[in-house]
């Protein structure tokens, strides 16, 4: 039992209590109080029945406590059979509850201590989540702004691969569009070589740092290469001429060095989709036929869009879909892909084996050439989440809602929306970008000003080897170099995860990776000050004194470790990684007063030492957990 089966208490009495007096039938809710004073949990059924039945909140809260609760509280300590210790009505009209924390304690480290998965909590009944992240056009390096898309997206396949659902990641590769166009016209018509001179320059970065910024630079000189580009994306789509297959073998090779910087980062996926499969899979058509038939995709006869295919919604201006000359519009393929995910779209593709990942899982490619491998099923979810920044809200909201009118399934589609990060002024002097008097730079791909996730994870590896260095001077260089990449990855990981999905991140590179604050490494550092203590110790976390836990910073650790699986479903229900980051950091910081105040090892009583070592060794056991959905490695050496 944990803080969950406190709170299941507290409600099953309420509900009781509400009975036994009378009271009408009422939806209420257990919180945390805005002071430790208060107690542990508060409920506010008081100020909703008062808006009923038009009584004062504090003497609804005194009946229930003194007619039910305290009589409840004295029948049941007889037996010890409860977690709460007390109940009292706050003249403000709470109802204010202390835990047993004798109970609490022995029933929470013995849930953790025997549960190596700990924080697992059966929230989705093993209903099939699928989630499309990344998706970056395959002309480029992944950017710091890629990279919040992307750890956005693992940490909600983590979170919900714990919390007992079935998890399919996508990441949607546009090998038909105009990015790819421009470097093949780099390559093809504007002299570019294929191969960078710099032989140790990553490909993707020669296409996107040199080959696409110079081209689009280029046509505005030279208009002759945009004909070149509009040649090129026929050509792309048609799929079979030369030039589609250059186009083809850029794509994949560009691909691949983005898989790598992802991969860096521990992301994983589980399919590739690729545009152009899903132009030629023709499944464009029978959506077509869908949205005619469902009255929503209408053909206009006057005004400007005479002779096109639009689509009209309820609320939103009308969408063309197919324009005057047979073209379709981007929109066009979403809604097909989506349709999809979803399965109301039979699944056209075949599939092979694409590569074997860092993690060890098999990373599958959709592909248009029948074969009989055996592969999982990836479509037909119950819930398909798409992460894409805010910008695109509006043609994921019309996506949303046409899937909703040509599905009579009970499924779900839903954009998880996030805004863009800025780099501090100081991050980007680090890199050399001059941006005057800014307090902080806007990104753009296209103008070339932005810095590559892999510069930016090199120079965190760089700096967090100097403070490895310092910090273990009898450690191997490998030693070093593997703890100074988990810091690495720890940093810029938990900087983007622990931030509202719905506010602009302004990039601090050195803030990341601090020791100290809420930042990744501070939560590595407390779990390896724990794994020290625990190290140092040659006795048994067993014989433990539970009633001599008495202090608050003790209690404090306790109640947090207590909350894991309760943030794991709060974090499911509301599709909101922050709350995990958040969690951790709470959990981090409250170990370290606990480390402050209670001293372990030097404590002189053995019973309360080894009392409070199990503490530690629970502490350890939630944090790791809490870091792997995270997708940031825990470590025993800073």
């Amino acid at each position: 039992m944990t803080f969950r089966a406190l709170v299941n208490e507290i409600h099953n009495v309420i509900s009781v209590s509400l009975r036994n007096l009378d009271y009408p039938k009422q939806d209420f809710e257990i919180s945390e109080p805005s002071r430790t004073e208060y107690g542990d949990l508060t409920c506010n059924v008081s100020f909703q029945l008062s808006r009923k039945i038009g009584k004062r909140p504090f003497d609804i809260a005194d009946e229930i406590v003194e007619k039910q609760l305290k009589p409840y509280l004295n029948e049941k300590k007889k037996d010890c059979s409860t977690l709460i210790l007390s109940a009292e009505a706050h003249p403000a009209g709470y109802i204010n509850f202390k835990a047993n924390f004798e109970k609490l304690t022995e029933s929470t480290l013995d849930e953790v201590l025997k549960n190596p998965k700990y924080g697992f909590y059966d929230f989705g009944k093993g209903k099939v989540v699928l989630i499309e992240h990344t998706s970056v056009n395959p002309n480029k390096s992944l950017h710091i702004g890629h990279i919040r898309n992307t750890v956005i997206g693992d940490a909600i396949y983590r979170i919900m691969k714990t919390t007992n659902h079935k998890t399919i990641v996508l990441n949607y590769i546009d090998d038909s569009g105009l990015q790819v166009a421009d470097i093949v016209v780099g390559f093809r018509f504007a002299g570019f070589p294929l191969e960078p001179n710099d032989k140790s320059l990553k490909f993707d970065h020669y296409c996107g740092d040199q080959v696409y910024v110079k081209v689009n630079e280029m046509y505005e000189t030279d208009p002759s290469l945009e004909e070149k580009r509009r040649i090129v994306l026929r050509e792309i789509e048609e799929g079979t001429s030369e030039i589609a297959k250059l186009a083809s073998n850029i794509t994949m090779r560009v691909l691949i060095e983005q898989l790598k910087t992802c991969w860096r980062i521990k992301t994983r996926y589980d399919l590739l989709n690729f545009e152009s499969q899903i132009i030629h899979s023709k499944i464009w058509n029978r959506t077509f036929e869908i949205l005619k038939e469902r009255g929503i995709l209408m053909l206009e006869v006057t005004g400007k869009n005479n002779g096109c295919w639009v689509l009209r919604l309820d609320d939103e201006d009308d969408k063309v879909l197919v324009r005057t000359d047979g073209t379709t519009t981007y929109i066009a393929k979403d809604i097909p892909y989506a349709a999809w995910k979803l399965g109301i779209i039979e699944d056209p593709f075949s599939y092979y084996k694409f590569v074997n990942q860092w993690d060890g899982s098999i990373l599958w490619a959709t592909t248009m050439e029948p074969n009989t491998n055996l592969h999982p099923k990836f479509n037909s979810a119950d819930l398909a989440l798409t992460v894409i920044d805010a910008r695109q809200a509006r043609l994921q909201r019309m996506i949303s809602k046409v899937l909703s009118r040509i599905s009579d399934k009970n499924k779900r589609y839903h954009h998880l929306a996030y805004e863009a990060v800025t780099l501090s002024s100081e991050t980007a002097k680090l890199f050399g970008l001059d941006i005057g008097e800014k307090r902080f730079l806007h990104m753009s791909g296209r103008k070339g000003i932005y810095i590559n996730a892999d510069y930016i994870l090199d120079l965190l590896h760089a700096k967090a080897l100097e403070e490895a260095k310092h910090r273990n001077p009898d450690l191997s260089s490998q030693s070093l170099n593997e703890i100074a990449e988990e810091v690495a990855v720890s940093a810029i990981r938990y900087n983007l995860i622990r931030q509202d999905l719905d506010k602009i991140v302004n990039f601090n590179l050195k803030e990341s990776l601090s020791l100290e604050g809420d930042t990744g490494p501070y939560l590595q550092y407390a779990y390896a000050r724990s794994q020290r203590i625990l190290e140092k110790s040659d006795q048994y976390v067993s014989d433990t004194k539970y009633e001599s836990l008495t202090g608050e910073a003790e209690r404090g650790l306790l109640r947090e470790i207590a909350k894991f699986d309760m943030v794991m479903e709060e974090s499911a229900k509301t599709l909101d990684p922050k709350l995990v980051a958040r969690y951790g950091y709470r959990l981090a910081t409250a170990f370290n007063l606990f480390y402050e105040k209670s001293p372990v090892l030097k404590e002189k009583d053995k019973q309360i030492m080894r009392t409070r070592l199990a503490i530690v060794k629970a502490f350890g056991l939630t944090l790791k957990n809490t870091l792997d959905i995270l997708g940031i490695t825990p470590l025993t050496k800073m």
